[in-house]
């Protein structure tokens, strides 16, 4: 029989979480992360300190911050693990005063979004911290850095890059220097099957372990459901991609038919004055209500009947686990990659076709009038998401390292190979470009007067 999609990927995730139960009779080990911004607010930020957080339980964890704007970190980070900040750029800092400081980057790639943020001091600092790294696995946590940990990161250790980005969100000019750097590296993670497939196919890398891993969210303590709420949430950067003005005007019609009911989005971003005046000019000022960021959004979340995304592309879904970890039903567009692989339809949550304004009033509404079924859709929700757990991430995770240390041999075997047969290839086009030339010029003589 064939099995689908999710059998497979439900099939993988036991024999990962196998493979890490036998990896913790390992000897402890030393992992460091590097990141964009420790002291940020951000999805990658949160990710990361929670994974940190659960791998410390049984390894000795660093983070490694690229920039440093205040003094302590806005999330709360696990007293176990020591935050190592490469460029302190505070104001008063002497690093702001060192001549590398006012110079570009160089070894972090210009296509990266963020390459506007580093400069060659930072690029200068990461490379003299990995050259000193004693760790055994280094993890990179946005495509830049990523090229560090390729280029800089000891040999010894296993190089892992995460990508909490999809692979089409990439440039093209990125994803060409992706497809060199990364070749070095032994894994890619990412967050969701679909895009662990789409870098399969797409980017090939010869001995390097493309694996999807979904990001760890911790149930949430002392939060109490409101059963009576009649409000939809919301939350996320106010982007474009978001869609958040296609969920306004989903929701107006909504309004018109529920008008007790509120719509209250979380979040800041560049589409804020924009949105608001969509809200102002679908007379939906009493019932939508832009809220700003909230940390920790869960309890929000728990104030809300239902968590709603229109996004036309998410990399995971963040929000949409949030939600459920609070026994709150999700609705979703079922863009990809992630909330395919979150959501159960008609169980957990509805998936809706990305940009069906009508499709994701129309789901709206079918919560809101039957509340048995938006009760028995936030237990399952709530039962469901318990696969995010520490346990079950920590455990493949632990899983891949100890594969990546197992085929390391084999891996590097194949690495060289394919590099040996694309030299060949190419001197021997080199040959018949030079044979054919010689060719030519005798022709041209033979011919001659």
């Amino acid at each position: 029989m064939k099995r689908t999609g999710r059998t497979e990927r439900r099939e993988t995730a036991k024999r990962m979480s196998r493979m890490g139960r036998m990896g913790r009779r390992t000897n402890r080990m030393r992992i460091v992360f590097l990141l964009h911004n420790a002291y940020a607010i951000g999805g990658t930020v949160r990710t990361t300190l929670n994974l940190a957080a659960a791998l410390a339980e049984r390894h000795d964890v660093e983070i490694v911050s690229m920039r440093r704007h205040r003094d302590e970190p806005r999330f709360t980070v696990d007293p176990r693990i020591t935050v190592v900040p490469l460029v302190d750029e505070r104001e008063g800092s002497d690093d702001l005063a060192d001549p590398s400081y006012a110079l570009p980057a160089v070894d972090f790639p210009s296509s990266d979004k963020r390459y506007g943020q580093y400069t060659r001091l930072i690029d200068l600092r990461a490379r003299d911290y990995l050259a000193r790294c004693d760790a055994d696995v280094v993890i990179g946590t946005r495509p830049g850095i990523n090229v560090y940990v390729s280029r800089f990161a000891p040999r010894r250790a296993l190089r892992i890059a995460q990508e909490h980005l999809r692979h089409d969100a990439h440039s093209k000019r990125l994803r060409g220097v992706l497809a060199r750097d990364y070749r070095a590296l032994d894994a890619v993670v990412t967050t969701t099957e679909a895009d662990a497939e789409v870098y399969r196919k797409r980017m090939p890398m010869p001995g390097v372990r493309v694996a999807a891993v979904p990001n760890m969210v911790p149930a949430p303590h002392g939060i109490t459901r409101d059963e009576t709420t009649k409000v939809i949430a919301a939350a996320g950067r106010l982007v474009r991609g978001k869609r958040f003005d296609l969920l306004i005007e989903a929701f107006s019609a909504v309004a018109s038919k529920e008008p007790d009911w509120q719509l209250r989005i979380y979040g800041g971003g560049p589409e804020r004055e924009h949105l608001q005046h969509l809200i102002d000019g679908l007379g939906l000022a009493g019932h939508a209500r832009l809220m700003g960021p909230r940390t920790p959004i869960e309890a929000e979340f728990a104030k809300s009947a239902m968590v709603v995304s229109a996004s036309d592309a998410e990399s995971f879904g963040m929000t949409l686990v949030e939600a459920m970890r609070c026994g709150v039903p999700v609705i979703s567009t079922d863009c990809p990659l992630g909330p395919a692989e979150i959501i159960t339809e008609g169980v957990d949550g509805r998936l809706v076709p990305v940009g069906d304004a009508r499709s994701l009033a129309e789901a709206m509404l079918d919560l809101i009038t039957d509340e048995p079924l938006r009760r028995a859709m936030g237990e399952a929700a709530r039962r469901g998401s318990r696969r995010y757990d520490a346990g079950p991430i920590v455990d493949r995770y632990e899983a891949l390292f100890a594969e990546l240390r197992s085929t390391r041999g084999r891996r590097d075997w194949t690495r060289n190979r394919v590099r040996a047969v694309g030299w060949a290839r190419r001197k021997v086009r080199r040959l018949r470009r030079a044979v054919s030339g010689r060719t030519a010029v005798g022709n041209t003589r033979t011919a001659g007067p």
